[in-house]
């Protein structure tokens, strides 16, 4: 059976490293093994690795984003030459994982080659677009743009049930498909000797209970309400060390709230961990995973932590939330400080329900990489026999 031509379009990609750049990443690698994929992403200051890379990385021409490592894909720089070379990639199908410059692109080329052009919706736009613009007047002008890019596709996925309402809100006239994200980590092995290194490494007593944020230092993750959490919880005269693992535009930001709180004993923040065997561990070793984030669609970390058989707290209706029931393979709580610290107490009270939850979230969400791939795969098969009936 011939192998398909596969193009991924995305705005951004390594050196960067965030969640869609990971799962474009996982994708690609696991597919290449069956396809020909094609990666076309942004040129950047680096293109060091592309090469070790299984699949194939086409890098168009770009803008430095002032003040920022972003680099804006401007295809229209060398029209004819990025033409010319991406139709002759001669792809079957094309799979945007962003509606800006990049996924126009894929359209266009889509179009010229009279194939199917599907995209992924990863992150809450409105969400981000507020943040930045503080104008919900220019965010849904924003929002209206955008889901132009989506309703101009094939065929759009979701990335959970809840994201499909995300898509109804935005204005996309279509029922997208649901295909979840999933991880490439697997439960450790030898977990003694490596939590004795992460409790090494850190500080820990071998009994003290730790709760685990990894993620973006960013404010739209709602980083500073887990913070006020931590805060009421010591008053509350829980003993726990807070693990914030990542980096972003809030670090400081948080570090000064920190110390304010005179959290500096129980809160740590321990910058981007790379090292997977080490992250792997710090899930494992976590007895909470705390995500109250409502800006994410559905987070790779929450998936990751699931891996390890550590369950995640959210809040209740968010989107990120909605693959998870409550107490039965994850936990969720109100959008309250309160209810949301006395739930957490409640937790950690509750060793019983808890070990349940534990062996729950990893049975249900630790999808591994390979068989997301694969369903992939054969989304794409589906939709191209459909886009050739629909044009026969």
């Amino acid at each position: 059976m011939k192998k398909l031509n596969i193009g991924i379009f995305m705005d951004d990609f390594y050196p960067n490293i965030n969640g869609v750049v990971l799962v474009i990443d996982a994708l690609a690698t696991n597919m290449c093994k069956y396809a020909n994929v094609t990666i076309v992403v942004p040129e950047t200051a680096s293109s060091e690795g592309d090469d070790e890379k299984p699949y194939d990385i086409y890098r168009v021409n770009s803008v430095h984003l002032p003040l920022t490592e972003y680099h804006l894909g401007a295809p229209n720089l060398s029209l004819r030459k990025t033409d010319r070379d991406l139709l002759a990639k001669n792809f079957d199908i094309i799979h945007i994982h962003s509606p800006f410059s990049m996924g126009k692109l894929g359209l266009r080329i889509a179009k010229k080659l009279n194939i199917p052009a599907i995209a992924t919706m990863h992150t809450r736009f409105d969400f981000e677009f507020r943040k930045y613009l503080k104008s919900d007047h220019l965010s849904r002008i924003l929002i209206h743009e955008i889901i132009k890019v989506y309703n101009k596709c094939f065929a759009c996925i979701a990335i959970n049930n809840a994201m499909v309402k995300v898509f109804e809100d935005f204005g996309y006239k279509g029922k997208p498909i649901i295909e979840y994200n999933g991880t490439e980590l697997k439960l450790i092995e030898n977990p003694e000797e490596k939590v004795k290194k992460i409790n090494k490494m850190f500080n820990l007593k071998p009994d003290e209970t730790m709760l685990l944020f990894v993620g973006r230092i960013n404010e739209v993750k709602n980083i500073f309400f887990i913070l006020d959490v931590m805060k009421r919880l010591k008053e509350k005269g829980i003993a726990y060390k807070m693990f914030y693992v990542g980096t972003g535009p809030d670090e400081e930001k948080l570090k000064k709230k920190i110390k304010e709180y005179k959290l500096d004993d129980r809160v740590i923040m321990t910058g981007k961990i790379t090292d997977r065997e080490i992250l792997s561990t710090l899930y494992y070793r976590a007895k909470l995973f705390v995500f109250p984030s409502l800006f994410d669609a559905s987070s790779l970390v929450q998936i990751e932590a699931a891996s390890q058989k550590t369950p995640a707290i959210f809040i209740e209706g968010s989107v990120t939330s909605d693959t998870v029931t409550n107490n039965v393979n994850g936990f969720t709580a109100p959008n309250d400080l309160e209810k949301f610290t006395d739930r957490i107490i409640e937790i950690l009270n509750d060793e019983k329900l808890y070990k349940k939850v534990s062996e729950n979230a990893h049975r249900d969400l630790a999808k591994s990489w390979e068989t997301i791939s694969k369903e992939t795969y054969q989304i794409y098969l589906d939709l191209i026999d459909k886009y050739k009936r629909s044009n026969a």
